[in-house]
């Protein structure tokens, strides 16, 4: 079977992934699911603490959309995403519970979550290389002998 950290890993891959993406890497046919809890909007209360280490506090409210399914009576599968996107929320789910096949599992990390992760990651690479650019350097000069 599959260790939490597993789906835990590729849960954040395709909450990270676009609406878009996840439509087209969806499998023909979709398979029929039964909800468990139909896609529904909701809120959530966003927690920080000042730099990093200190007191926390309420940042603000965020859109966070959630579903659950099962496919044929198989395993539970979640999706929850950051915003008011229903289908994104299903799709979710749907890839959740299909990769919880063993049957299906090997063929379609390959298939999704492998190229979701590379993207990402080629993404994250990107946004780093651009925040570099803007990178200023200081230092400070010592004047002769005080």
């Amino acid at each position: 079977m599959f260790t939490n950290q597993e789906r835990r890993d590729w849960l954040a891959v395709l909450a990270r992934a676009t609406l878009a993406q996840l439509q087209a890497l969806a499998p023909e046919p979709l398979p029929a699911p039964q909800y468990v809890r139909a896609a529904e909007i909701g809120m959530v209360m966003l927690r920080a603490r000042a730099g990093g280490t200190g007191d926390a506090f309420n940042l603000g409210e965020a859109s966070v959309t959630r579903c659950a399914l099962r496919l044929d009576g198989g395993p539970l599968g979640v999706g929850y995403t950051l915003g008011r996107e229903r289908r994104k929320a299903e799709l979710i789910a749907l890839f959740d519970a299909l990769l919880q096949d063993p049957l299906r599992h090997a063929e379609l990390f390959v298939a999704v979550i492998e190229p979701l992760a590379a993207a990402q990651s080629l993404q994250r690479d990107a946004e780093r290389h651009a925040a570099a650019q803007s990178r200023v350097e200081f230092f400070t000069f010592v004047r002769g002998n005080a």
